[in-house]
């Protein structure tokens, strides 16, 4: 089974679309292709089951309707709170154990702290839902589409409040560096104050494109150019490798922070999207440059 050099994480990856909505083939696909587990979106117990007779393990499962847990409708809030929190009990009893979820607000465009004050409410009613559980949150730092860019706790300051307001060992982090990297972010230096908040990890990297970078800044639109697919003007998500992530050096900081999960590919990269044939080479690609790691 795939594992890295480093620590011996398992891999596995993320569900995406397409050929992969057919969940018999892409649990077929893992398991031929030594990948030990999956994440998954919303899921039914059924296809947990599914998953796990497979012989395969779970990464995240994706919690439903993220807006509405930091909604300013407080029924609309509760709702969702008690949503989320059946899920996570049924899927724990499948043996899952992480859930993802990203905080993008209902109203991109209110201040950013009126918005974390919703989410501070949402999230610590979900943590004493779950107290009971082994469950742990696991918040992506995506930092939400433009012109907004809306996202909250992508960044450390975020973070650092949030964990201060909603104090529960049931809030955690999915670690994704390409995220980071992208927002000027040191993914290493971040390690070092978070680590121990990571309870999943995404195998996704960026490349920095300093040629164009010079063309066209990262303040306007390029009047010439267009977005990389899975980036921007002047960057582009990859697989892990064909970044500037420093994966040896953090899989060593997870390690001495005590993180026992798994590593999963997010694949988002415009040398591999967009075929059954090419997603799954570029799979394949991350996996083995992970397991060289």
């Amino acid at each position: 089974m795939a594992t890295t050099f480093t620590h011996s994480y398992p891999i596995g990856f993320r569900r995406g679309g397409g050929w992969q909505d057919d969940l018999g083939a892409l649990i077929a696909f893992a398991a031929d292709n030594g990948f030990e587990h999956l994440d998954l979106r919303p899921a039914t117990t059924e296809d947990l089951k599914r998953v796990k007779s497979a012989g395969l393990g779970f990464g995240t499962i994706d919690l439903v309707d993220w807006p509405a847990l930091g909604s300013a409708d407080a029924t609309r809030r509760t709702d969702a709170v008690q949503t989320n929190a059946e899920l996570i009990k049924a899927a724990v009893a499948e043996g899952a154990h992480a859930f993802f979820l990203v905080l993008l607000p209902e109203e991109p465009a209110k201040p950013r702290r009126d918005n974390f004050g919703q989410f501070v409410k949402g999230l610590g009613a979900l943590c004493d839902a779950i107290a009971d559980t082994d469950a742990k949150l696991s918040i992506e730092g995506w930092p939400g589409p433009a012109p907004n860019f809306a996202t909250l706790a992508c960044v450390p300051a975020d973070l650092r409040a949030l964990f201060k307001e909603v104090n529960s060992d049931a809030l955690g982090i999915n670690f994704d560096p390409s995220h980071l990297i992208r927002m000027g972010i040191n993914p290493v230096r971040f390690l070092d104050e978070f680590a121990q908040r990571v309870v999943h990890v995404h195998g996704k990297d960026t490349e920095l494109l300093d040629d164009d970078l010079y063309e066209y800044g990262n303040v306007q639109p390029a009047t010439f150019g267009k977005n990389h697919g899975f980036g921007g003007f002047h960057w582009r998500y990859t697989i892990p490798g064909r970044g500037i992530g420093r994966w040896g050096r953090m899989l060593e900081q997870l390690s001495q922070a005590g993180y026992s999960g798994g590593i999963s590919i997010e694949l988002e990269d415009e040398d591999f999207n967009g075929s059954e044939e090419g997603e799954k080479r570029g799979l394949c690609a991350a996996r083995d440059f992970l397991m060289g790691i």
